[in-house]
């Protein structure tokens, strides 16, 4: 993976808001939204792209594990998620259990930045810089999650 320029952005400015004081953040946390929103729409753009090189059996293999997550959250998804089970039947194992594993990092990477934007929101709410700051930090934590769930996703497109 290459390095995204708006997510550098933001780990320089969350590196530094990490010590900001109260009166601080209120001053920047439009810039700071603005920042974090940027690094994230930059990880989403270039997941696409990692995905749109995957073979058709990766495909498969992860619209299975998606369908199966969706069939367990919600019992009326049992369809999709036989279709896509179907459709994966022939996919090599051993590419279902790498597929399995990248969906790991992926959702440990999304209950991080869910984790860091309610923290920044009960710090908006209580005008805490304490809980800012450490939000920012959580963002960081994020965003490392993140990278890491891109280059085990690369890694997956170039199995097979």
């Amino acid at each position: 993976m290459h390095k995204l320029i708006p997510v550098e952005e933001a780990k320089a400015l969350f590196s530094e808001a990490k010590d900001w004081s109260v009166w601080r953040w209120l001053m920047e946390k439009g810039r700071a939204r603005r920042t974090a929103d940027a690094a994230w729409e930059a990880f989403d753009e270039y997941e696409k792209k990692v995905r749109s090189a995957w073979s058709d059996d990766v495909t498969k293999a992860w619209r299975e594990i998606e369908a199966l997550a969706a069939a367990n959250a919600d019992g009326r998804a049992k369809r999709s998620y036989d279709k896509a089970r179907e459709e994966a039947a022939e996919v090599d194992p051993e590419i279902k259990r790498a597929a399995q594993a990248v969906k790991k990092a992926d959702d440990e990477a999304y209950k991080a930045r869910m984790d860091a934007e309610a923290q920044f929101d009960e710090a908006d709410r209580r005008m805490s810089a304490s809980m800012a700051c450490e939000g920012a930090q959580m963002a960081l934590d994020a965003w490392t999650l993140r990278e890491k769930f891109v280059r085990k996703a690369e890694a997956l497109g170039r199995r097979n």
